[in-house]
């Protein structure tokens, strides 16, 4: 069997059950608003159309080699991190999102981190078949899988009570971890500014279809925590004006 094979066929399955629970997750908080129905169904329609579209574009560049260049700066896989970023920065600060924010519970948007859990066994694997460098992986220096297990006992508690102070901790920390990667990731990548010079290079990450490791599942991550930290300022915002009505 390709090496490849096994690998490829677990980020691909795991990247779309994630993205359809996220956009179930929209359907559903979407009805908790007073969003009119026919507004309701334009935002899941145009949320739908954007989403295939960036998967569609990122696939057809990656096989047709594009992100497998790295010799420029910053690393072109990096542009499928980086893109959504500011994506997710710009949406998080749109009224609607607010709105939508303000109808959910807190522990939805922790809860569904869980998934980095996943990852980092699919990473691991990856690297047992020397298709990763050992850094990439919790056996070397990447502990984003702490993310994932924290996100259980948060979301637990965040359910049963308002905790703002545990919400913003879990989710610094999960940026911070997020963060930790990516850097690890981009220093391992045949560039000028290579680091970890211990084989394999970090290259695969720019192949179809584990380019969707950041295009979906990253962006997945931090897109979870800006809308949870724009959530938990919202809502602190919230409890301030009802304490304090004048």
């Amino acid at each position: 069997m390709e090496p490849k094979l096994l690998p490829a066929v677990l980020l691909s399955a795991l990247s779309l059950i994630c993205l359809m629970v996220v956009m179930r997750g929209l359907q559903i908080a979407l009805t908790k608003t007073t969003i009119d129905p026919a507004r309701q169904k334009k935002i899941l329609i145009t949320t739908y159309s954007i989403v295939a579209a960036w998967v569609l574009l990122v696939g057809i560049l990656s096989l047709n080699g594009f992100f497998s260049d790295f010799s420029q700066l910053p690393p072109r896989p990096l542009w499928v991190i980086l893109i959504p970023t500011v994506c997710f920065l710009i949406i998080a600060f749109r009224r609607t999102t607010g709105e939508i924010l303000l109808a959910i519970p807190p522990h939805w948007l922790v809860a569904m981190q869980i998934f980095r859990i996943l990852v980092e066994i699919l990473l691991w694997k990856t690297f047992m078949l020397n298709l990763l460098p050992i850094q990439m992986t919790f056996e070397g220096s990447n502990f984003d899988g702490l993310s994932g297990l924290l996100a259980v006992p948060v979301a637990m508690i965040l359910s049963k009570k308002w905790a703002p102070k545990l919400l913003l901790a879990f989710n610094i920390i999960g940026l911070l971890l997020l963060l930790n990667i990516l850097v690890i990731a981009v220093l391992s990548m045949p560039t000028p500014i290579r680091y970890f010079m211990n084989e394999p290079p970090n290259t695969l990450v720019g192949e179809f279809p584990f380019i969707y490791l950041g295009a979906v599942l990253v962006a997945i991550a931090q897109g979870l925590h800006i809308l949870s930290l724009r959530q938990w300022w919202l809502l602190r915002k919230r409890d301030e004006m009802l304490q304090d009505p004048e």
